[in-house]
């Protein structure tokens, strides 16, 4: 995270917020460059996450993996290792990668840079355009992969950030956004999940394991 702050310092930019989106603690907060912020806490709602979102001009995502399903991806989900089995949306199977970059295209803000293993950066190439990729570890499945050193991908990583800007700033990178309406299908592994899903407003029920969302603005349906 820090060598992603190296480089957007380096590239010009002022004003640095870091989201911690895996959890109370997943990053230590006395670690932090000096020169960024660090929203954090758990537990925590996706409006207070994604309250600052819409006061920024780009996002990144840093130490990202592929979708749940993907058999090279280390440490492939899709939000819950624990329950989701897969998320389509509007007939697309996707994960955690698309889910913030429409959620961050909605306000109008791109996701102009990953950093993560290639399996994810492959997912990112496929649905934003000219946006900029590190990949630091090659999958060779759920829990082996191939690692750049620490000191390789922090450089890979700063330089990265630093490109991304630079290239935004001389040829924006349009946010991401899909035609409305939004048809969300979330499958789970076990019947139990969805049965609790299932008495939430606006759920249908498709078979035991999957329900379904619908809904005219993706941030009504995105992260249900």
């Amino acid at each position: 995270m820090n060598a992603a702050v190296e480089g957007l310092l380096a590239a010009g930019v002022e004003d640095i917020l870091v989201c911690d989106g895996h959890g109370d603690e997943g990053l230590w907060f006395e670690d932090l460059h000096p020169r960024a912020k660090l929203l954090h806490g758990r537990p925590i709602t996706l409006k207070q996450l994604f309250q600052p979102l819409p006061d920024f001009d780009m996002s990144m995502i840093v130490g990202q993996h592929a979708m749940a399903g993907v058999t090279t991806s280390n440490m492939n989900h899709s939000q819950s290792s624990m329950s989701i089995d897969s998320i389509m949306l509007n007939g697309k199977r996707i994960g955690e990668i698309a889910q913030f970059a429409l959620y961050a295209g909605s306000f109008g803000v791109p996701v102009i840079a990953l950093t993560g293993e290639r399996d994810a950066c492959r997912e990112i190439e496929d649905l934003v355009p000219r946006v900029v990729t590190v990949d630091v570890k090659q999958g060779l499945g759920r829990g082996a992969a191939i690692s750049l050193s620490a000191a390789q991908a922090r450089k890979r990583i700063e330089e990265g950030a630093k490109l991304a800007v630079e290239r935004h700033l001389a040829e924006p990178i349009v946010p991401l956004a899909w035609d409305a309406p939004f048809l969300l299908e979330k499958r789970f592994f076990h019947t139990d999940t969805a049965d609790a899903y299932e008495s939430q407003p606006g759920c249908e029920r498709v078979d035991g394991q999957t329900v379904r969302f619908r809904g005219e603005a993706i941030r009504d349906v995105i992260y249900r």
